[in-house]
C-alpha cells in the first residue's frame, strides 16, 4: 500500500516524539547512512545535533557525514551511488528525474534569501531599486533571484536586470561589499541575510514573499534531503529512521536556546547574530503537509521554467512526478 505524504510529513518532519523519551536502540549492526554535505553549510547544524544527541542511534541508524568542498562534487557523488543522501533543491531533483534518474526529495528547510538593504537606506520598495547596484548570489538562474524578478515584472512592470546594475558574486564577498557601501542592496542566501540583519540591515523583499505573491499558498521548502527512490523504497525503515532523527533535531533546535549556545562555535556566531540565525532557522522548519508543498512547488516550477527557460529546467516545462517522495511498501 502507499503511505500518504501527509503521514510522512507528520511522522518525520514534525517529529512529535517527546525528546526526553529517546533511548539509544542501535546495535553494532545499525545500518550506516552516508550523508554528503558542504563543509561549512548550515546543514551541519542539524547533523551535529543528530550526532551529539545520538538521535540517529535512537532511530536504529548510524549517520556518517561526508564533507565536500562544493555542491557539484556532492551531486556527482550522489548520482554515482557513492552517497545515500545529500541536500539539494527540487529544481535539480526534477531535472534529474526528467532525464531518467530516480532521485526524490523530503523537505528540509523553507528558509530562503532576501534582498537586504541598510537600515537607513532610502530604498523602501522594489521600484526604489531602479538605478541601484544590486549584488546577487547564485548566478543569473538562482531561483530566488528569478522569483523576485517575476514579482517585479508582474506588480511593477519592472525589469530589474535592465533597470538596475547587477553584480554576481560569492556570498561572503557580496555581504562585505554591501556592508562597505559598494552595493546598494544584496540578494544573498538566508544565513548571510540573517547575519546582515543582525548588523544594521533590513529585509526589502524575500524570495518567500515573491513565491506567495506568485501563487504559493504557504512556505515551500527551498531545500530537501535527496535520495534515490529505489534505495528509499527498498529500505523504508532506514529512510524513515533518518527523517525521524532529522525531525528530532529540528524539534530540539526549535525549542532549546541552550542548544544554540552549544552550536555557537559551529555556527560561528554569538550574541545578536546567533539569535537572528536561530530565529530565521526556526522560521524555516517545514510544518505543512508534504502534499501542499508539492502542489505549490509545481506552481513555482512553472513560473521558474518560464523565467529561466531551458538553461534552468532543461526540456521539462513541468515538475517531474515523484520529485517529492512518497514511501511505498
Amino acid at each position: 500500500m502507499n503511505i500518504s505524504r501527509r503521514a510522512l510529513c507528520g511522522a518525520a518532519v514534525l517529529a512529535a516524539t517527546d525528546l526526553l523519551s529517546f533511548h539509544v536502540l542501535a546495535t553494532p549492526s545499525a545500518p550506516k547512512i552516508r550523508v554528503g554535505i558542504l563543509k561549512f553549510g548550515t546543514v551541519n547544524w542539524e547533523l551535529d545535533t543528530i550526532k551529539h544527541h545520538k538521535f540517529d542511534l535512537a532511530n536504529g541508524i548510524d549517520v556518517e557525514i561526508v564533507y565536500f568542498a562544493g555542491e557539484d562534487a556532492s551531486n556527482v557523488a550522489m548520482l554515482a551511488g557513492d552517497l545515500d543522501i545529500i541536500v539539494s533543491d527540487w529544481l535539480w531533483v526534477s531535472r534529474q528525474r526528467s532525464q531518467g534518474a530516480d532521485l526524490t526529495l523530503a523537505p528540509y528547510s523553507t528558509a530562503v534569501g532576501a534582498i537586504m538593504v541598510k537600515d537607513d537606506a532610502s530604498i523602501r520598495a522594489i521600484p526604489d531599486l531602479a538605478g541601484k547596484k544590486i549584488g546577487v548570489t547564485g548566478g543569473s538562474l538562482d531561483k530566488s533571484w528569478l522569483l523576485i524578478q517575476g514579482l517585479a515584472r508582474r506588480d511593477h512592470k519592472m525589469d530589474l536586470t535592465r533597470e538596475s546594475e547587477i553584480v554576481f558574486g560569492a556570498p561572503p564577498l557580496l555581504s562585505e561589499k554591501a556592508v562597505s557601501g559598494e552595493l546598494d542592496a544584496v540578494l544573498n542566501f538566508w544565513h548571510f541575510c540573517a547575519r546582515l540583519e543582525a548588523n544594521g540591515f533590513r529585509r526589502l523583499v524575500g524570495a518567500d514573499d515573491a513565491a506567495k505573491a506568485l501563487g504559493a499558498s504557504g512556505p515551500v521548502s527551498a531545500l530537501g534531503y535527496v535520495f534515490h527512490d529505489k534505495w528509499a523504497n527498498e529500505n523504508p525503515n532506514v529512510t524513515m529512521g533518518f527523517l525521524q532523527a532529522s525531525g528530532a533535531a529540528k524539534k530540539l533546535l526549535a525549542q532549546s536556546d541552550a542548544e544554540w549556545q552549544r552550536l555557537a562555535p559551529i555556527v560561528r556566531a554569538e550574541g545578536r547574530e546567533l539569535e537572528v540565525l536561530r530565529d530565521r532557522y526556526r522560521q524555516g522548519i517545514p510544518d505543512r503537509p508534504i502534499a501542499e508543498e508539492e502542489k505549490d512547488a509545481a506552481k513555482l516550477y512553472a513560473i521558474l521554467a518560464e523565467l529561466g527557460g531551458e538553461k534552468l529546467v532543461g526540456g521539462a516545462p513541468q515538475m517531474a512526478p515523484g520529485t517529492f517522495w512518497a514511501l511505498k511498501t
